[in-house]
C-alpha cells in the first residue's frame, strides 16, 4: 500500500476544493474557498498548496502564469488513512468501541440503524461467500 500523506484540518478544505473539480489553477481555488468564507488569505492558500505538493497530495504544473493542480491521492485515500489514524489514536485500534460510542452518542435514527443493519449484513454475507469459496478448493 503506498503512503498517504497526512493532511491537516486546513488542508481537507483546499483537497475538497481540488477534488471537486480538477484540474484547478489556484486563483480558482483561492476563488472558491474565499466564496466559501472570507477568512481565506491568498497567500496562506498558496503556501499550503506548496505545502501539500512539497508532501505528494498535490501535482501541479506551470501554464503561463497560473499553476494548475491535481490530485495526486483520492479522497477516498485520504479518509481510509485519516479513519485508520483516529480509530488507532482514539480508539487503540479497537474498532467496537468506535462503534459502540458513536451509536451511543449520535442518538441514531431508525434510518440509521437501518443503513447500519443492511452494511453488517452485506459484510457478513461477503464474509460468508469467502469462507464458503475457500472451503470449495
Amino acid at each position: 500500500m503506498r503512503r498517504i500523506p497526512h493532511i491537516t484540518e486546513t488542508e481537507w478544505e483546499i483537497m475538497r476544493v481540488i477534488w471537486a473539480g480538477h484540474p484547478v489553477t489556484a486563483a480558482e481555488i483561492i476563488r472558491r474557498l474565499c466564496a466559501a468564507d472570507r477568512a481565506w488569505h491568498p497567500k496562506t492558500v498558496r503556501t499550503l498548496l506548496a505545502r501539500l505538493a512539497r508532501r505528494k497530495a498535490l501535482a501541479f504544473e506551470p501554464q503561463g502564469r497560473a499553476y494548475v493542480y491535481e490530485p495526486l491521492v483520492t479522497e477516498r485515500e485520504c479518509v481510509a488513512a485519516a479513519s485508520e489514524t483516529f480509530l488507532n489514536r482514539v480508539f487503540g485500534g479497537a474498532f467496537m468501541p468506535l462503534v459502540a460510542h458513536f451509536v451511543e452518542a449520535r442518538k441514531l435514527d431508525k434510518k440509521d440503524l437501518e443503513e447500519l443493519r443492511s452494511l453488517l449484513e452485506e459484510e457478513a454475507r461477503k464474509q460468508s461467500d469467502k469462507q464458503e469459496g475457500k472451503s470449495c478448493k
